[in-house]
């Protein structure tokens, strides 16, 4: 059982998790303008796991040798990374910032799906349920009604999203298997394969020689690989072994007005007027899926 402390920790992890992973779709935003989708994110990758391999290194620690486990994280690369990140960095040509991240952050309701339906490795719960509703209920009150209007625009630019969004759902929940490896192997096991299939599609596909991206989409693209890749990775795979990966992906919720917030200031995207309701909302539903009941020995 987690103690009060550690509980402290994790949910600070989750907050700064979200923030990181908020800023990214800015990052991608600005990225993507002068760079091909395939190009950003194989540089995005490789430049994210050869940070962790070397901080791997610093900290005396190995790479797994064993084929197994190298599958695994093949796999994990293409649900967590090489798929969806190209999906949502091909879609952001077309739509914005804000709703790339609102439309992303239903990641807890394909997760809880998947559990309750599929894997059934942790308790549905009253409490998810409702933190799934109020997550729900947040995002659109953040959205607002005149932001919603504009979801028939661009549509396979949002299915794309979508799609990525349930395979950032199975990722949450095949990322379980690495538990007993130290989070930064998986996280960099992941990134580096990823690497390993998109960097040979950009040679062929994008000739990045022969581009010439803007120093604000270079600029973009070390921030996310370095802070919303490298770093934001390194703390998923610890919070999928200590939240669960129902409450991991809760995540998303703060990242709405995260996201969205960044995309007003540093894009002049608008925010619909009751989103400080939404926030209410959205920390309620968090709230729900992230901490324990208490234990009826513990209430004793």
């Amino acid at each position: 059982m987690q103690s009060k402390t550690d509980m402290t920790t994790e949910l600070a992890l989750l907050g700064l998790l979200a923030a990181l992973w908020g800023a990214s779709y800015t990052f991608i935003k600005i990225g993507v303008e002068t760079i091909p989708p395939i190009t950003f994110i194989a540089a995005r990758t490789l430049i994210a796991g050869g940070i962790l391999l070397a901080l791997i290194r610093w900290r005396g620690l190995a790479m797994p040798k064993d084929g197994a486990t190298w599958w695994r994280f093949m796999v994990q690369a293409c649900l967590n990374s090489v798929v969806p990140f190209t999906l949502i960095a091909a879609a952001e040509r077309s739509i914005d910032a804000g709703l790339a991240t609102i439309l992303n952050a239903t990641s807890p309701i394909f997760t809880f799906l998947l559990t309750a339906l599929i894997t059934r490795h942790e308790q549905v719960t009253a409490r998810k349920l409702f933190g799934v509703g109020a997550g729900i209920a947040g995002i659109c009150l953040i959205v607002g009604t005149q932001a919603l209007g504009g979801l028939g625009h661009q549509l396979w630019a949002q299915l794309a999203v979508v799609a990525a969004t349930v395979c950032y759902a199975g990722a949450a929940i095949f990322g379980r298997g690495f538990r007993g490896l130290d989070p930064m192997l998986p996280a960099a096991g992941s990134m580096l394969c990823g690497a390993v299939i998109l960097v040979p599609l950009s040679l062929v596909v994008d000739r990045p020689w022969t581009l010439s991206p803007s120093t604000a989409s270079i600029l973009a693209l070390l921030a996310l690989s370095v802070f919303s890749t490298a770093l934001a990775f390194c703390i998923f795979f610890r919070l999928i072994h200590t939240l669960g990966s129902v409450g991991t992906t809760s995540q998303a919720y703060l990242r709405v007005p995260i996201g969205v917030g960044i995309g007003v200031v540093f894009l002049g995207e608008s925010l619909g007027p009751t989103a400080f309701w939404g926030m209410g909302c959205v920390v309620a539903g968090v709230a729900a899926m992230t901490i324990p009941a208490r234990s009826p020995a513990l209430a004793r």
